[in-house]
């Protein structure tokens, strides 16, 4: 399950795939954070790293991480 917090409902968030890239390391994305200025993608480790910072900014938090966890 695909679990998006966002404050602005009208910011929808496509799935990410294997071809998203983390912005730190370069890893695959499981989280997009949308800014007013643009996005940034983070794996599980970067997003937890900055999650605590960007929630003030972020106008949507979209987080896959669950999918590292879940059952084939």
């Amino acid at each position: 399950m695909t679990q998006i917090t966002t404050e602005n409902p009208s910011v929808a968030a496509a799935p990410l795939t294997a071809l998203d890239r983390c912005d730190s390391c370069g890893a695959q994305a499981y989280v997009r954070a949308t800014l007013a200025t643009g996005e940034l993608l983070f794996c599980a480790h970067h997003a937890a790293r900055f999650k605590e910072k960007l929630s003030s900014s972020a106008l949507a938090w979209h987080d896959e991480t669950d999918r590292l966890t879940a059952s084939a």
